[in-house]
């Protein structure tokens, strides 16, 4: 989850249904003014529809169900280090961050807290699913630790530039990476290492290395474009050298599950099944029509109102009987 999304919010309804709590069977006023007043309930009436305070409704669901289920296995030290970290990163502009997303510092600690619960849920979920045949499948695409060198650059023209005299006979690689890389490996000469299950060398780098020989130089250069910025880079590789692989998925076994629940927990599909359930087993009913959409991504609306239409049609069943003894007597 990016740091932007993490902190985007409302608190609409949020205080809507505090107020609405607040009163109890009075409908209290919020504002008075000459001639007017403007109710609880109407209030409530007016932003109920808004998209971004059902959105906070449907956190608010899905934080309660959570924290019911699994609040034991997530602590507060957890929390603090998760809302310390993003308070260093945003600095100064903390604050005003928060602010601007309508939050709090408790109500952002709620939304970590919420994160890191559904996160082990999704989790705790995914290692069900670890069974041989997943871990052979992982180990089919897996690729063991090679030692190569790449040269990082955003202008283009450039990296073709560079790529040509990177491919020349006796060319500098290591030369070539420090005086022009602008990644952080370029004082090393570009050199990293890494197998198929890492995160910090891109994907489109690591099948262009995995498919040369050793010694050997990329053909072109590899594009890559950062989704959280949009901003294009352009990659020379080379490979160094190769780990042999075992012909045993069991020697990898660790890495491989490691990386089965990674990709279990940045998948969408997947995620949305686990919150599904936990909404499912929670028994979450939509009792207002104006919220009969909210939990449709994970239960559909028969889900959800099923148990008061067969709640209607006992007490209709209750009634006609009374009105048959009745009339009987």
């Amino acid at each position: 989850m990016k740091t932007k999304k993490i902190m985007a919010g409302a608190i609409t309804l949020l205080a809507a249904v505090t107020l609405a709590a607040c009163s109890n069977a009075k409908d209290s006023d919020i504002i008075t003014m000459k001639g007017s007043t403007i109710t609880v309930s109407e209030y409530y009436e007016k932003v109920k529809t808004n998209s971004a305070a059902q959105q906070v409704l449907l956190q608010m669901v899905i934080k309660d169900v959570f924290e019911d289920k699994y609040g034991s296995k997530i602590s507060d030290k957890e929390v603090d280090e998760a809302y310390n970290k993003m308070a260093k990163q945003y600095g100064d502009s903390f604050a005003a961050a928060l602010t601007s997303a309508g939050l709090t510092n408790e109500t952002y600690k709620e939304q970590i807290r919420t994160n890191k619960l559904v996160d082990y849920a999704v989790k705790e979920a995914a290692k069900k699913e670890l069974t041989d045949d997943v871990y052979k499948t992982a180990y089919e695409s897996y690729t063991p630790e090679v030692t190569a060198q790449i040269i990082k650059l955003t202008d283009e023209a450039k990296a073709n530039e560079i790529l040509k005299k990177a491919q020349e006979n006796g060319a500098d690689f290591d030369k070539l990476a420090k005086e022009n890389s602008t990644d952080a490996t370029a004082k090393d000469g570009g050199k990293v290492k890494f197998d198929s299950t890492s995160s910090e060398i891109p994907a489109e780098v690591q099948t262009a290395i995995f498919a040369l020989d050793e010694n050997q130089v990329g053909a072109a250069v590899v594009p890559v474009v950062d989704m959280t910025t949009y901003t294009s880079s352009y990659y020379i590789v080379k490979l160094n050298k190769k780990t042999e692989k075992s012909d045993n998925w069991k020697d990898y076994k660790k890495l491989l599950k490691e990386q089965i629940l990674k990709q279990k927990g940045q998948d969408a599909t997947f995620i949305s099944s686990v919150v599904s359930k936990a909404l499912k087993d929670a028994n979450v009913k939509v009792k207002d029509d104006a919220f009969q959409s909210l939990l449709s991504q994970y239960i559909t609306t028969s889900e959800t109102s099923s148990s008061d239409t067969t709640s209607s049609s006992a007490d209709s069943d209750k009634t006609e009987d009374s009105k048959k003894d009745s009339s009987e007597k």
